[in-house]
């Protein structure tokens, strides 16, 4: 259950982050959530990864 809630509290800030992209399409602003999207897709993908490993 706790997998889930986080996938989709990161989809709906990259959801919100492409709102943000598609009403200011400026190529810094894109570079910086790109950058953002990565480090917190990165971050999730570790944290679940964490938590699979410490049930076992």
């Amino acid at each position: 259950m706790k997998n889930l809630l986080a996938i989709a509290a990161f989809l709906v800030f990259v959801g919100f982050l492409v709102i943000l992209v598609v009403h200011v399409p400026r190529l810094d602003l894109i570079a910086v959530i790109g950058a953002t999207v990565v480090l917190a897709g990165w971050d999730l993908v570790l944290n679940l990864r964490n938590q699979r490993n410490q049930r076992d």
